[in-house]
């Protein structure tokens, strides 16, 4: 038992440390090298100036691709949190516009960047800030009781909705719906401590989310321990989508699915 403790303690002793480092480390680490253009025309992000659920707080942001161009990759980072690249979406099927909307844990007051890859290999990013009450939601006691979160770990709820025009002004106009998956899910970030036991409860998050429309590969999500408990995953998709299915795994390797059947041509 004392092994487990100090191997968790060690591993949360680490985290911090790459937060620290800031927004030219973890640019440095997954940039080495390359040019980031500025992506003020085309990327719009929707965060709160402050957020009043540190825990559980609400990051949008609307991407369009340049003229001829398609988007490929689209990630977000918190700079300040233990785990800064928060989530990241691999398109299967290039897009010229991409949405996401994410529940989020925000550690503290943190930079924000989100910084899209066009299939040319050409990057972009736009920055924004958050402030937090300080709360340090990473190492907050998990929200539900950490065995009953177990029992429903990895049910998933999905509804898909028209996207309103008015959602992001970029000065373009988009047919897109919108897919949210609701998952259930402790997302332990190796920081939380039992309250009763007073142990640190092992990391488990949402690792991978793997969305398919109609039969073929759309997107994959990387998460982090960034993503809230249950987290929601809010995504844009083509509006003549006709059938969604869904594959969530977690650091244990549990896989779920979730498969739902559009009525129409997709609303």
């Amino acid at each position: 038992m004392k092994r487990f403790v100090l191997s968790v303690a060690l591993i949360c002793a680490a985290l911090p440390v790459l937060a620290g480092e800031g927004w030219e480390a973890v640019k440095h680490q997954l940039y080495e090298g390359r040019i980031l253009n500025e992506g003020n025309q085309m990327i719009s992000i929707d965060a709160p100036y402050r957020t009043p659920d540190d825990a559980r707080t609400q990051i949008a942001a609307m991407v369009h691709a340049p003229q001829k161009m398609l988007l490929g990759k689209v990630t977000l980072v918190l700079d300040e949190n233990p785990m800064p690249v928060s989530a990241v979406f691999d398109l299967a099927v290039p897009q010229p516009s991409f949405f996401f909307d994410l529940t989020m844990r925000v550690n503290g007051p943190t930079p924000l960047h989100v910084i899209v890859e066009t299939t040319d290999g050409q990057l972009w990013v736009k920055d924004g800030f958050i402030k937090t009450s300080g709360s340090g939601a990473c190492a907050a006691p998990p929200g539900t009781d950490p065995d009953l979160a177990l029992a429903a770990l990895g049910e998933m709820g999905l509804e898909v909705t028209q996207m309103r025009a008015s959602t992001f002004d970029l000065g373009r106009t988009t047919q897109l719906s919108k897919l949210d998956v609701d998952i259930s899910h402790p997302s332990h970030s190796g920081m939380q401590m039992d309250q009763i036991s007073l142990l640190y409860i092992p990391m488990r998050y949402v690792e991978n989310v793997a969305i398919a429309l109609d039969g073929a590969d759309y997107v994959n999500m990387t998460g982090s321990i960034s993503l809230s408990e249950n987290p929601r995953v809010g995504l844009s998709v083509p509006s003549n989508t006709r059938s969604v299915d869904v594959t969530m795994t977690d650091t244990k390797a549990t896989v779920t699915s979730a498969h739902k059947d559009l009525s129409g041509s997709g609303s």
